[in-house]
């Protein structure tokens, strides 16, 4: 049988400050690669529980006429650092796109470095509740290290130099800022819809799972009516038997990340397309 912790041990083996791209590579590309998909996605999702955020959003239309696209340009351009380095030709495109889009609007500091915290923390808040073996060290760290050198090349100013202190702000941050809006509302039932029409059920069922999934800050921030108190025990209980399922599968041999053959609007990507080829026109 194929070592299926032989990976773990290679990044065990690493320096989570010095080599933050390759563990970041490793751990996402290789050893949760669905979970980190998902929890990038309920991510996007919690920062529009903040008013400032969502009504950018909403402003800017897309959303609103062109949902999936919005959300896989920002799945690819992330995935696009990831996967390629984020000083490489590639990560250096991607994030030119990144910025330009960022620079037509006046966006407020702390929140873009709210946004970048919760790429680094909901994914290892996800894998603590949902991964098939525990984060080692280096994979937290190196997220940390991964994602302030990307705040770093958005011009996002004052990033905590720790990672407890970086989370802090995350904590303190979302109970000040997430109250209850009419562009919360807006923005995340245009996000429930977008999710429910990735799956051939009922809108009603997957709209109600995905809900199970959002802590009560959040619904109250959206305005959404809690689901069944029993349905969040069930998808959390269903998530940990396919956590016991994963561990026992053979290792990744290849990464998937700006790969992936399920993208809706790229398939195959990133055969044919340029990060620059991504974003609204």
């Amino acid at each position: 049988m194929p070592d299926r912790f032989a990976t773990r041990r290679l990044i065990e083996s690493l320096d989570p400050e010095r080599d933050h791209q390759r563990i970041m590579r490793l751990s996402s590309g290789y050893e949760f690669p669905w979970d980190y998909v998902r929890s990038l996605e309920f991510a996007l999702f919690k920062t529009y529980c903040v008013p400032s955020i969502s009504r950018l959003l909403a402003k800017t239309g897309e959303f609103e006429h062109r949902p999936q696209k919005r959300y896989d340009d920002t799945a690819l351009l992330m995935a696009e650092l990831v996967d390629h380095g984020y000083d490489s030709p590639r990560g250096k495109e991607a994030l030119r796109v990144v910025n330009r889009l960022h620079g037509r609007y006046d966006i407020d500091n702390e929140d873009m470095k709210y946004v970048l915290s919760t790429f680094v923390y909901e994914p290892i808040d996800w894998l603590d509740r949902f991964g098939w073996r525990p984060l080692t060290i280096q994979e937290r760290l190196a997220a940390f290290h991964f994602y302030r050198a990307v705040g770093a090349r958005m011009a996002i100013t004052d990033i905590p130099s720790s990672y407890d202190a970086f989370r802090s702000f995350k904590r303190t941050y979302e109970q000040t800022r997430f109250v209850h809006s009419d562009t919360n509302r807006q923005i995340g039932q245009y996000t429930l819809d977008l999710f429910c029409s990735w799956y051939p059920v009922p809108h009603s069922w997957t709209a109600q799972a995905v809900l199970a999934m959002l802590d009560d800050r959040m619904l109250t921030a959206f305005g959404f009516t809690p689901p069944p108190r029993v349905l969040p025990r069930l998808a959390h209980h269903a998530l940990r038997l396919r956590a016991k399922a994963v561990r026992h599968l053979p290792p990744r041999k290849t990464p998937r990340l700006t790969n992936d053959p399920g993208n809706r609007t790229y398939p195959g990507y990133p055969t044919g397309y340029r990060p620059s080829d991504l974003g609204a026109p």
